[in-house]
């Protein structure tokens, strides 16, 4: 049954070793992880679905890592100090693999080292206990598709009999300021405040017909995920309570909980 559910940002800079110094610039985001952490614990969540968008994406199908462990480390980042080791959920998974198999397009992988779209929230999560997880890609199909995908999610993971936390990691716009890493767009800031608007309303016709272009405009990398998240929350009673919303280094860094 699905007990908990967040959106999340992922920067690296998020984890001690590799922040350092700039810890100090994301301390809102850092707090927010604390309180969903401590609220992780208290749900006694069993098992932890991460949907990132940095793994393998396929155009034409979702994907999900089957992989009996998986370790996350942040050697990409320069940081070969923070390391820990995370079972996955492979019963679940091949539930949903069974169930989703001819709903879907659905590719199964099996990738042990996480992606940093998974490996930051599962590492700062699992700081105090330690919970199975299952990593999920987005595609490169549209919005409604990836809401669908939610909604077929959702069935699974309801009558699973493990107490599961949907997280949808993802940083919003990437080009609020002119040093930002995508540079600068008008279009960034005004995507993040009708996007936090409307889930906040849970509006989310408004969100699945968002402009094509204005999305790519703005720079993100977390929309998806957030709409296969809003899928799995369908016709379940919640409310969105925003945690914290920062852009220090000109990326939108949102964290919300929705509680169920």
């Amino acid at each position: 049954m699905i007990i908990f559910s967040a959106i999340t940002p992922h920067p690296p800079l998020l984890i001690p070793s590799i922040g350092k110094e700039n810890l100090e610039r994301v301390k809102k985001t850092q707090e927010s992880f604390k309180k969903l952490e401590h609220d992780l614990y208290s749900a006694q969540i069993e098992t932890v679905i991460i949907i990132s968008p940095h793994g393998p994406i396929q155009m034409e199908s979702f994907s999900m890592n089957l992989s009996p462990e998986f370790n996350i480390n942040f050697e990409d980042f320069g940081d070969f100090t923070s390391q820990r080791e995370l079972k996955g959920d492979v019963g679940l998974s091949y539930k949903i693999r069974e169930h989703l198999e001819t709903s879907t397009p659905l590719q199964l992988i099996s990738q042990p080292n996480l992606d940093h779209g998974s490996g930051v929230p599962a590492y700062l999560f699992s700081q105090n206990f330690k919970f199975k997880i299952i990593p999920i890609y987005y595609a490169g199909l549209d919005l409604n598709a990836h809401f669908q995908f939610g909604r077929l999610l959702q069935r699974e993971l309801q009558v699973s009999k493990n107490r599961i936390a949907v997280i949808a990691s993802g940083d919003l716009s990437h080009r609020l300021t002119k040093d930002a890493p995508a540079g600068y767009s008008p279009k960034g800031a005004k995507f993040d405040q009708k996007l936090i608007q409307c889930l906040k309303n849970k509006d989310n016709r408004s969100i699945l017909d968002m402009d094509e272009k204005s999305i790519h405009q703005a720079g993100e990398c977390g929309l998806k995920s957030i709409v296969i998240l809003l899928g799995i929350l369908d016709g379940i009673s919640y409310e969105p309570k925003i945690l914290s919303y920062e852009a220090p280094f000109g990326v939108g860094y949102l964290t919300m909980e929705f509680k169920l």
